[in-house]
């Protein structure tokens, strides 16, 4: 036992010099010398790594400590054999190609085996620490830190960043947010780009998800608090297969992320001004089913060669909706045409009077359509005679005006100006915008089934109903009453972040620019009426502040901090209090 602890502290430390390693060989410009010391270092520690975990493979006792150490031989194996393979297939060529062709194979192998040690070790935390809030919280916090860290690299930018716009960078793309204070397209770097997008994808669809996938995945042991802590993050109702699930999630993102940047190269594969078509797919399809907003083109969607792309941008607004509606929606109406497909093939099979789409599903789907159609027809007729004069068909401004529409719920892209907007168009966007997306998933905002239970509750007390009954279903008091809580704490904070950017900022800085940019912040969303990259020092903090509070959730991190499970058996007289 104590030489499993003396080898699991070598491996520590290993990882350390992974981490410095990467690091060292993506942070700092080299240009073309391939030579260095460094790529020499790069072939020794694969070398070094593969024997240690040989020796570790032999020495270990535990199963699941076997599993994860074979899987991890494989990868080195691997890497070292595609390398060999490289330099026996261009051993005609000199020295510095032939490294040149197997470096970047190594960082890549490299990368990759230093995530899986990051998952062990976030596994390891499950053990240490209870709290599920906290837990998802933290993980959130920490990978900000690190985000922000690796965007100050030298390699990252092309004129360097500050501290301050870096964690501003970082906590927009985690929280998947899209506001930025520095242009995404000029001021990073290839190597920033990729960071900000690996951002956007862990905290799109979570670290915690991901960890939950890998275990699932190299079938190691799994404890009763990992399971807690997932279920909790990927809204998986009990425990049982909540594993299973979790891998179920992040087998269908990555699948429709590929999907989705399929379709987006065909429609940008005669653009000029994309240099790589193939990045450019990949990085748009993560943002966008993310709902991000993040863009690598020279003013995102309002560039004229994408700006008029009808064809790109039904394609955004699929994936965008796809992202917002959330796995368990997707997953409920998979289920629902798979019994349906089976009962054709098979009479025997009865399925008809079994409820299959849950109540959540149906109440998330319908307030969906009304706000997309809804929204779609009043911008038409609100930007009719001003944002929308620039399209000469029908077709184009149904098409911006879904876009418009469909952005809001969390995207943040946007192929006009909003500087050009009418202001009612600006207030029902920041409507929009505030509602954000459905729960469990990619999306912000207050979600859809919260707004549409506080409508429902105002329909029922007009009524003089004391319980909210729709679909043959009655909403629980408990849903009600979260529901009016994630209410009535987004108002209070966007209400708190408008007055102290109202602070900071100077003076005669417009209301409803400042209120945009903060809803827009709270809700995840990322548009704004070209204010962000204005904002003063202070007020940055303020919106990064407003940003991370929007995308963990004010009420689910006050439950993990004050709830205590603790049994009532008894109650109060009640006693009513005057409402109006």
């Amino acid at each position: 036992m104590k030489k499993e602890s003396l080898l699991n502290y070598l491996y520590r430390f290993f990882d350390i010099i992974i981490l410095l390693f990467i690091v060292f060989d993506f942070g700092y410009d080299f240009e073309e010398n391939y030579n260095s010391p460094h790529v020499i270092g790069l072939i020794s520690l694969s070398v070094g790594l593969l024997a240690f975990n040989a020796f570790k493979y032999f020495t270990y006792t535990f199963k699941s400590n076997k599993r994860v150490v074979l899987i991890n031989i494989i990868i080195l194996t691997i890497l070292l054999v595609i390398s060999g393979i490289i330099s026996i297939v261009d051993s005609d060529f000199s020295a510095d190609y032939i490294l040149q062709r197997i470096k970047p194979v190594l960082e890549g192998g490299l990368i990759f085996y230093f995530l899986l040690r990051l998952m062990v070790f976030v596994r390891h935390i499950y053990d240490i620490y209870f709290n599920p809030a906290i837990v998802f919280v933290g993980s959130f916090m920490i990978l900000v830190l690190i985000g922000g860290f690796l965007l100050m690299l030298p390699s990252a930018t092309t004129n360097g960043i500050t501290f301050t716009n870096a964690l501003f960078t970082a906590t927009s793309a985690v929280c998947v947010t899209g506001l930025t204070v520095v242009d995404t397209a000029a001021d990073f770097t290839i190597i920033g780009q990729t960071i900000i997008i690996v951002l956007i994808q862990l905290g799109g669809i979570g670290i915690l998800t991901f960890t939950s996938f890998f275990a699932f995945f190299f079938r190691g042991s799994t404890s009763f608090k990992e399971g807690l802590n997932t279920k909790d993050f990927i809204a998986h109702e009990g425990l049982k297969d909540v594993f299973k699930a979790a891998l179920h999630v992040v087998i269908f993102t990555l699948s429709v992320e590929l999907v989705g940047a399929a379709f987006i190269y065909t429609s940008v594969m005669d653009n000029p001004v994309i240099d790589n078509n193939f990045y450019f797919s990949i990085f748009h399809s993560i943002s966008a089913f993310c709902n991000a907003g993040f863009s690598i083109i020279p003013g995102g969607m309002m560039n004229e060669t994408v700006q008029f792309n009808y064809y790109l941008q039904w394609i955004l607004m699929f994936m965008i909706i796809l992202g917002g509606l959330g796995h368990n929606i997707v997953f409920n109406f998979f289920h629902y045409l798979k019994t349906y497909v089976l009962e054709l093939f098979n009479q025997k099979i009865i399925h008809k009077k079994i409820r299959i789409i849950t109540l959540n599903t149906k109440i998330v789907i319908y307030t969906t359509l009304i706000l997309l159609i809804g929204g779609t027809l009043f911008l038409y007729v609100s930007e009719y005679n001003y944002t929308l004069l620039q399209y000469d068909s029908v077709f184009g401004k149904i098409t911006s005006a879904s876009f418009n529409a469909v952005s809001p719920r969390t995207a943040g892209f946007n192929a006009v100006d909003y500087a050009d907007m009418n202001v009612p168009s600006l207030l029902f966007i920041i409507f929009l915008m505030w509602i954000g997306g459905s729960p469990a998933s990619t999306a912000g905002g207050i979600k859809t089934s919260t707004f549409a239970l506080a409508t429902l509750n105002i329909v029922a007390v007009a009524r003089g109903k004391s319980r909210i009954q729709i679909f043959g279903r009655r909403i629980s008091a408990d849903s009600t009453s979260r529901a009016f809580a994630i209410l009535s704490i987004s108002l209070i904070t966007i209400g708190i972040s408008i007055m102290a950017l109202l602070i900071f900022e100077p003076k005669g800085t417009s209301l409803i620019t400042v209120a945009f940019e903060c809803f827009s912040a709270y809700s995840t969303v990322g548009s704004s009426i070209n204010y962000t990259p204005l904002l003063s020092e202070p007020s940055k903090y303020v919106i990064i502040m407003t940003m991370f509070i929007g995308r963990i959730g004010m009420l689910n991190l006050m439950v993990g901090l004050l709830r205590r499970l603790n049994h009532q058996f008894y109650e109060y007289p009640r006693e009513n209090i005057l409402i109006n």
